[in-house]
């Protein structure tokens, strides 16, 4: 008895959350451990599925590193990186299409129908959805060349407005479209943000392989202020590959969402107890000081 009494506490402490949120509209950046897992993947798109019965309208925006990385090792092209991202050459850029525009997509597409959800596959060339220019400089502004590597310039939501509207659940390959037509790398978190950016989403959610930003005493940081990150990041206290993610999050809520949640996919379920708990599991990163 005190077993389903505990549950039923947890769908308590749940309820404010689905009322708050019901027909609001979260994107959710998949990638990591959470992709290469069984067991993980079938708990999120099982959560991804429950937030869309709830009514929140769910966008899902994937990665797909490793896999590009085996079918590169398999077809004997060896992967170089610059700064974080992969040097992509028109054969690169060829099969980065093929796993992430092809088996990625249609794996998780596959995932979410099977539990019940209605999933579409898409990427930035379908209605010409994400535009993207070729990156040419890094973040100091230093000129760059990594081939078809492309920064999104312009998400045009219609085709994902209609989807939504009509009860589906877009989940999308980061390739952008430049305006000859050729498709480009783009970075996942970054186009997830800039998709997020253009739907007004309440949330953002990064789902990764860390706990989230953490304090220099390792402490997890559950709220942070964009001021107060900005901070962090000028002290030295948040480093390494957590400050693009962070550097995406504050680019999202300054762009107009409402919430940047950062969380560990290689927990199960860590999507739902982010979103529907008071203490989170995560970071979450909102406009503001504090």
């Amino acid at each position: 008895m005190d077993e389903l009494i505990s549950k039923a506490e947890v769908l308590h402490e749940a309820l404010p959350y689905i009322r708050r949120f019901h027909q609001r509209t979260f994107v959710v950046k998949y990638g990591g451990h959470a992709m290469v897992d069984e067991a993980l993947k079938e708990s999120f798109a099982r959560d991804v599925c429950l937030l869309r019965y709830v009514g929140i309208r769910v966008v899902v925006v994937h990665g797909g590193g490793p896999q590009i990385n085996q079918m590169l090792d398999r077809v004997g092209i060896q992967s170089t990186f610059s700064g974080g991202l992969r040097v992509t050459d028109d054969a690169t850029m060829d099969l980065v299409e093929m796993v992430l525009g092809g088996g990625v997509n249609q794996e998780i597409v596959g995932m979410i129908c099977n539990y019940g959800g209605r999933a579409v596959g898409l990427s930035g060339k379908d209605d010409r959805f994400m535009r993207a220019k070729k990156l040419d400089k890094d973040e100091h502004g230093a000129p760059l060349d990594l081939g078809r590597v492309g920064e999104v310039v312009h998400v045009n939501a219609g085709i994902l407005d209609q989807l939504i509207q009509n009860g589906f659940i877009p989940v999308i390959a980061p390739i952008g479209v430049d305006d000859a037509g050729r498709a480009l790398n783009v970075n996942a978190d970054t186009a997830a943000g800039a998709i997020a950016g253009s739907l007004s989403a309440a949330k953002l959610v990064l789902m990764t392989d860390v706990e989230g930003v953490k304090t220099a005493s390792g402490e997890r940081l559950s709220s942070l202020g964009s001021t107060e990150a900005e901070e962090l990041i000028e002290k030295g206290v948040i480093t390494g590959g957590m400050i693009p993610k962070v550097r995406c999050a504050l680019d999202a809520v300054n762009g107009g969402v409402e919430k940047v949640h950062i969380l560990d996919g290689r927990r199960r379920h860590a999507l739902l107890l982010e979103i529907f708990t008071d203490s989170g599991v995560g970071t979450e990163i909102r406009r503001g000081k504090n």
